[in-house]
């Protein structure tokens, strides 16, 4: 991340350009990590809507299961036990798959992890150390 800066250069520079060179560097440094930031929390975010898709489904053919639920039992007043039976076995089939689909967005959204950048705080904490080992190595 950083570039490798020669001792000897470092000490001839005026204590000023020091200092605004550091504090130039130290901007660059926080505009990339915002940058990485956001990066990370965009690719969050798409994971996040993916397992939201995928409960929205579930909805959807929960709501199928209700309606096959009703026909059922329409049907089981009107004709008997055959079509009753058969619209149950239609009613089971939808709500299983609804159960299907709810565990496999649970799942996209535990994968997708919390909405924390991560390799954002990993690289400020690597900043952090580079920083101290520069200035413990520094000039006394």
């Amino acid at each position: 991340m950083a570039e490798h800066v020669d001792e000897a250069v470092l000490r001839e520079q005026p204590l000023g350009e020091l200092v605004k060179e550091l504090a130039s560097q130290t901007s660059t440094l926080v505009r990339q990590e915002l940058d990485l930031a956001k990066a990370e929390m965009t690719q969050k975010g798409k994971e996040a809507g993916a397992a939201g898709a995928m409960f929205g489904a579930a909805g959807v053919v929960a709501l199928l299961g209700l309606i096959a639920l009703t026909l059922m039992l329409i049907a089981a007043l009107a004709t008997g036990m055959d079509v009753w039976l058969a619209a149950l076995i239609v009613t089971v089939a939808y709500l299983l798959v609804a159960g299907a689909l709810a565990l496999t967005g649970r799942a996209r959204l535990r994968r997708a992890g919390p909405p924390v950048p991560e390799e954002t705080i990993e690289t400020v904490k690597e900043d952090v150390r580079w920083a101290k080992t520069l200035r413990q190595s520094g000039p006394r």
